[in-house]
């Protein structure tokens, strides 16, 4: 019988003021992350947190950071690779912060320059921002890093597939060698070692998976049937799933028609996706985190930056271009402890796309036919092996048939 105390918040070497505001917040056990993370960083250690998403990484780095601030002066700078992720790590900060009169400033592409000159001028002592935005503020030199004390790369290796090593390189150059990094990922590629060695002092790793590995609480299934057999497949699946449900496309012009499809067969859907206005997005995510939109479309845009408990069901409508993706996209259910489920639609020919997916996963996901669409022939090697375990969507025994 394991009689280990879990660690609780109060364990740490937080202050009492912070503490409180942490305990007002009815933040009491941490999660794994959190328990390994917080520690070291809270000596000033730089840190390689890799942990799957909806584990709990903003508080890991955002209890650190707002310790710091308060006993030292300078400014705290976190990094994301998405407008949604700014914002949703700057609304999950305000709380800690602001109780100590500590503001922040959330720099993003896709809105006016004038608020955000604002908010410079409140003098954050936080400033979340896209790398995109953050270098536009450098070069008209309406920011400064130079009193930058804590860096944070949230979400590093996604910013890196997204192609902005440059300017996050662009941002290190301006920033002060004596300070505290703290980088967050769900996967360690080669290129995140890379930043590791060249930008970080003896960091410590904390992980709480393997990289690449999918949430424990969220189980797999796979469908492969003919391409111009997906709306339909969507469709009967979206009508067996009553709860919130994510669907991911793969381009902006494909969401945009699956949402359009969806909502011509009475299937209220929102789509996110870059060709909609950021406005357009807020009130799409606005309407999918209150329930007044079930479904919601999506491209990629969206895989790290949507935190929303109680997702039913994520659809990979299009399998990703990037299998490290797949793992983030069904991360968006089966948060905070709770169980959801994933299914992806694959065509014939994209047995090497699943193939890939597995690799990373270290695990088969499990094939399923539906009776109202016929399943199409797939060739799948290596083999699945007959003990391999299968973990089966809520549908199992009600009309999914298992191969």
């Amino acid at each position: 019988m394991n009689t280990e105390k879990k660690p609780v918040f109060a364990d740490f070497a937080l202050g009492p003021e912070l503490l409180k505001v942490v305990a007002q917040r009815r933040f009491v056990i941490p999660t794994p992350i959190q328990s390994k993370a917080i520690p070291p960083a809270l000596e000033g250690q730089d840190i390689i947190g890799i942990a799957q998403t909806g584990t709990g990484k903003t508080l890991a780095f955002g209890i650190p950071l707002t310790q710091r601030l308060l006993r030292a002066p300078g400014l705290a700078l976190a990094l994301v690779p998405t407008r949604e992720l700014a914002l949703q790590v700057a609304d999950a900060l305000r709380p800690l912060l602001e109780p100590f009169r500590l503001y922040t400033a959330t720099l993003i592409g896709g809105e006016s320059m004038r608020p955000q000159l604002q908010q410079l001028r409140g003098r954050p002592r936080l400033i979340v921002a896209t790398p995109g935005r953050l270098n536009d503020h450098l070069e008209r030199r309406t920011v400064r890093l130079d009193d930058v004390r804590t860096l944070v790369l949230d979400e590093a290796d996604r910013m890196l597939d997204m192609g902005f090593r440059p300017q996050i390189e662009a941002v290190l150059a301006k920033l002060p060698r004596e300070r505290q990094t703290l980088l967050f990922s769900a996967t360690m590629p080669p290129s995140i070692t890379q930043i590791a060695a060249r930008h970080m002092k003896l960091p410590t790793r904390v992980e709480i998976a393997p990289s690449g590995t999918a949430a424990e609480k969220v189980s797999q299934e796979l469908f492969v049937v003919r391409r111009d057999a997906k709306n339909h497949l969507l469709r009967e699946l979206l009508r067996e799933y009553t709860g919130t449900v994510l669907v991911f496309v793969r381009t902006r012009r494909g969401a945009a028609r699956v949402a359009d499809h969806l909502r011509k067969n009475e299937l209220p859907a929102a789509e996110i996706h870059s060709d909609r206005s950021l406005a357009q997005r807020k009130q799409a995510l606005a309407g999918f985190k209150s329930g007044r939109t079930r479904i919601l479309v999506a491209t990629d845009i969206a895989a790290r930056g949507i935190d929303v408990t109680g997702i039913e069901l994520v659809v990979n409508y299009d399998l990703p271009d990037e299998p490290e993706n797949y793992v983030h996209r069904i991360g968006r259910t089966g948060r905070a402890g709770q169980t959801g489920h994933a299914i992806s639609l694959a065509t014939p020919d994209q047995g090497q796309d699943i193939r890939r997916i597995e690799q990373i996963l270290r695990a088969t996901i499990p094939q399923s036919e539906h009776p109202e669409v016929p399943a199409a022939p797939f060739d799948r090697a290596p083999p699945r092996s007959a003990s391999a375990p299968r973990r089966g969507g809520r549908g199992r025994g009600r009309f999914f048939r298992r191969r």
